[in-house]
């Protein structure tokens, strides 16, 4: 299949401005010069046009990604959406660009006729990240033609959220949220006292409050006001505007506030009101970083900035920073990729270039691609050797590798094409 040209073009400008979840173009302050390094510059890019290539040999024949790896992922919906905005960071070919066409058909093949998305026996694994990420996908698409299905899925979004439609009340912990449960979890009625599993986390309300304001969903309306009430409740934070509380209130985030299981980095113990509370860890921090931002809360936001602190003060490129609890340590690198590339993302939105650790500058997106760099495979790819998240599965690790090293690349030449 041939590309024209305008079709390229309009292709080559989302590749400079999608990175994975579609924020704003960025620009550094002035007197931030760009980096230097050119040498990094290729190796970057020839990382990037390296997993393309590995992942347009993985594409079905319908237009689908699937895992070789989790009979779970391979519903098509789970995998197909992050793989193909992961082709936009790479040279514009015309197989990549063919890739991408038939990535949309697919996504489209879930739109019946009345405009809704159609199950018929097949719900997805994850559908909020799947519709979450089709949304995202089909808005940045440079093809017409898709405005229908992208509307499709984000209906099918917002259905999941936590709100009142479900029972769900505004003193409830998991209310404004979205989680992990196949279909939109109702609350337990009656003298059922037992939460549904997966009601509600941090991960899956970014991925949607990301996928509503880049379909243009502004921040007034009631899906986000009620998501930045769930975001709020994932972050270790002093309403009263005291000084940082390093046990609990330390100004980092955590996974979610109605499942104990969920927050990988444990419990961190009871605070004088008798509540649980969590330690606060990497992957949940950028997260609520980029969550708060999309909800509208600027970058001097008092909560946006002490999130900020405890990100920088404990940034790693080599592995997830936090307080584990010693029987949660095995989990700690489960989401090393996801960390790198939410880290990553977090730092881009708030125009970071260098951060403060140990008394000396540190240049955040040399190391982290460096050593992203130093993690590919011969193949092109990426893998975790933890499967708790399922990282393990290439056609995840390499899709988050990806959008961090575009991230980095953005921050190290931000006028660079």
């Amino acid at each position: 299949m041939k590309i024209d040209g305008f079709l390229r073009q309009a292709l080559r400008r989302a590749m400079i401005v999608l990175i994975f979840v579609g924020c704003e173009q960025q620009r550094l302050p002035p007197e931030q010069q760009p980096y230097e390094s050119a040498d990094l510059r290729t190796r970057i890019d020839e990382a990037n046009a390296a997993a393309v290539g590995f992942l347009l040999s993985k594409q079905s024949a319908d237009g689908a990604w699937r895992s070789d790896t989790y009979g779970t992922l391979t519903d098509g919906i789970t995998l197909t959406p992050p793989v193909m905005k992961t082709l936009m960071f790479g040279p514009p070919s015309d197989e990549a660009l063919a890739a991408v066409q038939r990535a949309a058909e697919y996504l489209r093949s879930w739109v019946n006729d009345d405009g809704m998305i159609e199950l018929q026996g097949r719900a997805p694994d994850f559908p909020v990240y799947s519709a979450a990420l089709s949304v995202i996908a089909l808005s940045w698409l440079p093809m017409e033609g898709f405005v229908d299905a992208r509307d499709a899925w984000l209906s099918f979004l917002r259905e999941h959220q936590l709100t009142e439609p479900l029972g769900w009340d505004r003193v409830d912990p998991a209310f404004g949220g979205w989680g992990y449960s196949v279909f939109p979890p109702h609350k337990p009625q009656g003298t059922v006292v037992q939460r549904p599993p997966f009601d509600a986390d941090l991960s899956s309300t970014m991925f949607a409050i990301g996928a509503l304001r880049l379909a243009g969903v502004w921040v007034d309306d009631p899906a986000i006001e009620n998501a930045l009430v769930f975001v709020k409740r994932c972050q270790n934070y002093n309403e009263m505007g005291g000084p940082v509380d390093s046990q609990f209130n330390d100004g980092g985030f955590f996974f979610t506030p109605t499942n104990d299981m969920q927050n990988k980095a444990g419990i961190a113990g009871t605070d004088r009101e008798g509540r649980l509370r969590y330690h606060s860890y990497g992957t949940a921090t950028a997260d609520g970083i980029r969550a708060l931002l999309r909800c509208g809360l600027q970058p001097d936001d008092p909560r946006v900035e002490a999130a900020r602190r405890w990100l920088e003060d404990h940034f790693s490129t080599t592995t997830v920073p936090g307080v584990f609890e010693p029987m949660r340590e095995q989990d700690r690198d489960a989401a090393y990729y996801y960390y790198c590339w939410s880290v990553s993302h977090a730092f881009r939105q708030l125009t970071i270039t260098t951060i403060r650790q140990n008394g000396r500058s540190v240049n955040w997106a040399d190391d982290l691609a460096k050593e992203l760099l130093r993690r590919q495979r011969d193949d092109g790819s990426w893998a975790n050797q933890h499967s708790f998240v399922k990282e393990d599965d290439p056609l995840i690790a390499t899709t988050l590798a990806v959008a961090a090293l575009a991230n980095c690349r953005q921050i190290l030449w931000p006028d660079y094409e």
